[in-house]
C-alpha cells in the first residue's frame, strides 16, 4: 500500500426485504447487495459517484482487503490524489444482481427452499441490475449522484442509469461500451455459455452440493472471452510466436505457444473466483441489452439529461469506437451535452482497466470541468417577503441553513435573508422580513463556470449565491463550502 491508496477496506451489505419485480415479470422475494464505499459523503450529499463494474468484476474497486496480494480492480484511478479522489468524492461500487461476490445470484440460498438457487435463479437484465443499485443509493440517503462511471458492462449500466433515472446524476461517463449488444458480441457470449453447459460437471446447474464443479467449461468460457479483451497487436507484442518451455514445436496436441499457456492460466485462475451459473446469467443480461426503441438510439436516449463523456479505446474490437460515436450522435440529436474521448492503446478492450495515465487525465478533466448546475443545491428553502421575522428564524433553524432566498409567488428572486440579518433585527426592533432582507441580491446562472462564480464571491465577500434562470426564478443555491470542496 502507499499514500495514494484508500487503505484497508471492508465490503458492506444491504438487505432488501421487499420483493424485487424483474423486467421478465419474475420476482425475487429478497435481495442482498454487496458494496464498498471510499471517502466521506459531504453534508449536502452532493459528492457521491457510483462506479459500475464489468462482467466479472465486483464491489471491491479500490483499496485492500486483509491478506490481499493486490488491490481492487480500479485502484489505478480511485484514491487520494487520483481522478476519483477519495478525499473529495464519496465513491460507491456494488456487486451486480446475479453476481457471485456477495450480491444475490444463482449461488445464493433460495429462501423458499433453503438450497442454492442454481438455474431457479431468474434471468436478469442490465435494467434489473440498475434498479437494485438505485435501491442501494436510496438507502444511503442520496437524492442525486454527482456522476456514474463504468466500463464495458459497467458502461451499459451507466447508460441504463441515464435512461431510467435521468435526474439522478449530474454527469455520466460510459467507457468502452455500446448502446446495444451486436450479433458478434452475442455470439462470443453464447459460445462461452455453451462451453459451460457442455461440461458434464455442470449437471444442469445443480453442482453446488456435489464434489465436482464445471471448471473445464467455465475455464474455456473465460479463455474465449479473454481473447476478445485483447488486441492482435498486444498479443503479438506480449507473446509473438514464442514457445512455452521448449526450444522447438512438438508436432502434437500439447501446449506449444506462450499464448496458449497464458490463456490456460487465465482460465484456471478464473474458476477459483467465479461461479459458472453467474457467468451464464450475467452474459445473458449483456446479450439482452438494447437501449434503442424500434431500432432508434435517438428515441431510446430521448430523456437523457446528464452531461456525458463517452470514452472508447482505439484498439478495442469487442466494443469498437464506432459504437461510442453512434451513442454520441444520438445524444447530441437529443440536445444532450455530450463529448467524446478515445484512449490510445494497444491493450485492446482491457485498456479501460490498464491505461492509468490516460484514464486519470480523462476522468479528472471531466469531473472538474464544472458549471454551477453541476454542484448547486437544488432542494432549498424559500420564503415570501410578507412573513414575520420569527417565521423566517424558525424556518432557518428547522432547515439548518444560514441563507434563504426571498421569492414571489412565482418563485422569482426579490431578496435574500441571512442569519446575520436576523441578528440585526433584534437591534433594530424590526418585525417583518421585508424590513431586514437584502434586496440588492447578487446571483448567478446555472450555466456559469465554477471559477467565474468563485471569483465573484471572493470579490464581494459572499458565502452564498442564489442560482436563477433567465426569468429570475430560483433554481437553487451555491456556497463557498461547495466550491472549496470541489476545488481543493
Amino acid at each position: 500500500m502507499n499514500e495514494e491508496s484508500v487503505g484497508i477496506v471492508e465490503t458492506k451489505y444491504l438487505h432488501i426485504s421487499e420483493p424485487i419485480v424483474l423486467e421478465s415479470g419474475k420476482t425475487l422475494e429478497e435481495v442482498s447487495v454487496a458494496y464498498e464505499t471510499y471517502g466521506e459523503l459531504n453534508k449536502e450529499k452532493s459528492n457521491a459517484i457510483l462506479i459500475c463494474h464489468a462482467l466479472t468484476g465486483d464491489a471491491h474497486a479500490a483499496g485492500w482487503h486483509e491478506g490481499d496480494k493486490k488491490p481492487g480492480w480500479w485502484d489505478i484511478v480511485i484514491g487520494p490524489g487520483k481522478a476519483l479522489d477519495s478525499e473529495k468524492y464519496f465513491i460507491i461500487c456494488s456487486n451486480v444482481l446475479g453476481g457471485c461476490k456477495g450480491t444475490t445470484g444463482p449461488s445464493s440460498i433460495n429462501p423458499k427452499t433453503g438450497n442454492p438457487y442454481g438455474l431457479n435463479f431468474p434471468v436478469v437484465t442490465i435494467g434489473d441490475m440498475v434498479n437494485v443499485q438505485k435501491k442501494l443509493i436510496d438507502s444511503l440517503g442520496i437524492n442525486q449522484l454527482f456522476a456514474v462511471i463504468g466500463g464495458s458492462m459497467g458502461g451499459m449500466q451507466v447508460l441504463q442509469w441515464m435512461v431510467y433515472y435521468p435526474k439522478m446524476m449530474k454527469k455520466a461517463m460510459p467507457i468502452a461500451t455500446t448502446g446495444s449488444s451486436s450479433p458478434q458480441q452475442i455470439a462470443f457470449n453464447d459460445v462461452g455459455r455453451q462451453a459451460i453447459i457442455a461440461d458434464p460437471d455442470w449437471n444442469k446447474g445443480n453442482y453446488y452440493e456435489t464434489d465436482k464443479l464445471p471448471v473445464n467449461g467455465l475455464s474455456l468460457a473465460r479463455m474465449i472471452a479473454h481473447i476478445t479483451y485483447l488486441s492482435d497487436e498486444s498479443m503479438d507484442i506480449k507473446f509473438g510466436r514464442g514457445l512455452q518451455d521448449k526450444d522447438e514445436i512438438t508436432y502434437d496436441l500439447s501446449v506449444d505457444f506462450q499464448v496458449e499457456s497464458y490463456l490456460k492460466h487465465q482460465g484456471e485462475v478464473f474458476v477459483k473466483r467465479f461461479d459458472a451459473n453467474s457467468y451464464l446469467i450475467i452474459t445473458k443480461a449483456v446479450d439482452y441489452f438494447d437501449l434503442s426503441i424500434k431500432g432508434s438510439l435517438i428515441d431510446g436516449l430521448k430523456n437523457v439529461e446528464a452531461k456525458t463523456e463517452l470514452v472508447s479505446v482505439d484498439s478495442d474490437w469487442l466494443y469498437p469506437t464506432e459504437q461510442s460515436t453512434e451513442l454520441l450522435n444520438a445524444l447530441k440529436a437529443n440536445n444532450v451535452e455530450a463529448s467524446f474521448s478515445e484512449i490510445k492503446s494497444n491493450f485492446g478492450h482491457d485498456a479501460f482497466l490498464l491505461e492509468k495515465g490516460q484514464l486519470n487525465h480523462m476522468i479528472s478533466k471531466f469531473l472538474s470541468d464544472n458549471i454551477v448546475e453541476d454542484i448547486m443545491i437544488e432542494q432549498i428553502a424559500t420564503i415570501r417577503g410578507n412573513v414575520s421575522i420569527q417565521y423566517a428564524a424558525k424556518l432557518m433553524l428547522d432547515k439548518h441553513v444560514t441563507h434563504i432566498p426571498v421569492v414571489t409567488d412565482e418563485y422569482k428572486l426579490i431578496g435574500i435573508v441571512t442569519s446575520w440579518d436576523l441578528s440585526k433585527s433584534i437591534a433594530t426592533g424590526a418585525n417583518q422580513l421585508k424590513d431586514i432582507m437584502t434586496t440588492t441580491v447578487k446571483y448567478c446562472h446555472a450555466h456559469e463556470s465554477i471559477e467565474d462564480v468563485a471569483r465573484q464571491m471572493r470579490k464581494f465577500d459572499i458565502s452564498c449565491l442564489p442560482v436563477v434562470d433567465e426569468d429570475m426564478k430560483v433554481l437553487g443555491l451555491i456556497t463557498t463550502d461547495q466550491i472549496s470542496n470541489l476545488l481543493s
